[in-house]
């Protein structure tokens, strides 16, 4: 089982900075690349640039919650909520696709 884990590519967990800008205040934000691949698919999906999302989140967040505790954490965690339920669409499909039969059935 560690195999599985050991053996992934490094580029995945050597972490990056990147600046950005946040309710006019410039922060810097460090995730693994593993994390900013998925942001960055992410904000594909929603036709945003990571920055704009990154922006639209945090902006959601404090709306929600009043305050962004640990944006960093939440982000990382956003990743893997993503990721699960990528994980759960493509399961229910298998299940949901009907057996090939075959002519001379």
């Amino acid at each position: 089982m560690c195999n599985f884990f050991a053996h992934q590519p490094q580029r995945n967990y050597e972490s990056q900075t990147r600046s950005l800008r946040i309710g006019g205040h410039c922060t810097s934000i460090r995730l693994e690349m593993a994390f900013w691949d998925t942001l960055e698919e992410i904000a594909a999906k929603e036709s945003m640039s990571v920055g704009k999302f990154l922006t639209t989140l945090y902006n959601e967040v404090l709306d929600h919650h009043g305050e962004v505790n640990n944006f960093a954490s939440l982000l990382r965690c956003s990743c893997l909520i993503y990721r699960s339920r990528s994980v759960t669409q493509v399961q229910e499909f298998k299940a949901t696709v009907a057996p090939i039969l075959d002519a001379a059935e």
